[in-house]
């Protein structure tokens, strides 16, 4: 009897065990959805939004018929991969990956869950999937690749005077690197300079930005999460030198960038939940192709109180076309 005992109790600790490795079945009925949300700034705290209203207007509606599991990596990549073991253990049913370090993370972790990601400027150079056109695994979605050349455009409309301008990003994000060999490339065709100046964190950003004064007359920032975060430093460091910022999407102009054709990234994420929708109702990911926003929902954005701690002057055929904000 005693030995009996001994196998139930054993049999009891390994199944407690399994459980706590693999997670629970779900037994609610209701859809289980994961979300790592890398950090929580505007662009993608927007996606998330959009995503969830993408859903409830599809008819997925939060606490109805599907579970949203909300998880964010507080713009520390440390914390992405406990969160997605959390995220799979859980027993997700989909997950949702908003932002590089998050898909990089979730795609280490699991190649079976369908995977859909968003603010990702170039899935397949990241190495996210194999073909932006024909992903081939468990993770679809889509990209916030940015109008590069639009933007720069921008820039030599608003600083016809500019020679020079610098591109600043975090030298450990992949995504903006590749914005930088665009922003290059497009600064290049305006016959302009282009100057790269990296940052490895937050911290470094106002000395390199200081630094750039009477080498620089502008500052080209793209949609780098590490800057995003801390747009308020950036921007007191640009000001305080009078350095103009053309950044890569509109929560950064909000938080003191000078302007930026922006994409809107709460359709964004509503377009990621059209995907999910497909998803749910049997689509294979591995064959659904990375999608992009059009450019026709594209936003000219302004800070006039930006331009006027800068002493500059916004051309009216920019102003008469453009949202105008002021910082938060």
């Amino acid at each position: 009897m005693k030995r009996f005992c001994k196998i139930v109790a054993c049999c009891l600790c390994i199944g407690a065990l399994c459980l706590g490795l693999f997670g629970c079945e779900n037994n609610t009925g209701k859809i289980k959805i994961g979300v790592m949300q890398f950090g929580e700034f505007d662009a993608l705290t927007n996606a998330y939004q959009g995503f969830v209203d993408g859903l409830k207007d599809a008819g997925y509606v939060d606490g109805e018929n599907i579970v949203i599991n909300y998880k964010s990596a507080s713009s520390d990549p440390n914390n992405c991969p406990t969160i997605a073991d959390t995220l799979i253990n859980d027993g997700s049913e989909l997950i949702l990956a908003i932002a590089t370090p998050s898909a990089l993370a979730i795609k280490q972790k699991t190649s079976t869950i369908p995977v859909l990601i968003t603010a990702v400027t170039d899935p397949a150079d990241s190495d996210i999937v194999a073909d932006n056109n024909v992903p081939g695994g468990n993770i679809t979605g889509t990209s916030d690749l940015n109008p590069v050349a639009k933007q720069i455009e921008l820039l030599t409309q608003i600083l016809p005077e500019a020679k020079t301008v610098a591109v600043l990003y975090c030298s450990s994000e992949p995504n903006s690197k590749i914005q930088y060999d665009l922003a290059k490339a497009a600064i290049e065709s305006q016959g302009l300079t282009c100057v790269e100046k990296t940052v490895s964190g937050i911290d470094e950003a106002p000395l390199a930005i200081t630094s750039l004064k009477g080498t620089a007359d502008a500052i080209y920032i793209p949609t780098d999460n590490t800057l995003a975060d801390g747009m308020n430093a950036v921007t007191q460091a640009a000001n305080s030198v009078q350095l103009p910022t053309i950044v890569g999407e509109k929560g950064m102009v909000m938080d003191g960038g000078l302007a930026s054709y922006s994409l809107d990234y709460y359709e964004l994420g509503k377009q990621t939940a059209q995907m999910a929708v497909e998803i749910l109702n049997g689509a294979d990911p591995s064959t659904m192709a990375i999608q992009y926003l059009d450019e026709a929902k594209l936003e000219l954005v302004v800070n006039t109180e930006t331009a006027a701690a800068c002493g500059i002057t916004i051309p009216e055929s920019v102003l008469s076309q453009a949202t105008v904000l002021s910082e938060k």
